[in-house]
């Protein structure tokens, strides 16, 4: 349990997400090093990662489940370049 905790610190850390009031969520698509499928990464997450098979349902479910936020997707190939950026302005709106 304690390795998840300091794990989510470590992606909060790289992510930049230190501050409460920051409204962005910011994901990362990471290809698996076993070589099945990808991660995707984020502090959102209640365990930090979760595995996908393709990279478009990893960036499927950071849109779906953050769609009422300003959110980042970065997606990332196997040397840790950017290969793709997502970027949605959030569509909630109160009254």
């Amino acid at each position: 349990m304690q390795n998840m905790a300091a794990e989510r610190h470590s992606i909060q850390d790289r992510m930049g997400d230190n501050d409460p009031d920051q409204k962005m969520h910011t994901y990362e698509v990471r290809p698996r090093e076993d070589h099945h499928g990808v991660d995707l990464i984020s502090h959102m997450l209640p365990f930090g990662r979760l595995l996908y098979l393709e990279v478009r349902e990893a960036v499927a479910y950071a849109k779906f489940y953050s769609r009422s936020q300003n959110t980042v997707i970065r997606v990332y190939d196997a040397a840790s370049n950017v290969i793709e950026t997502h970027e949605h302005a959030g569509d909630f709106k109160e009254f």
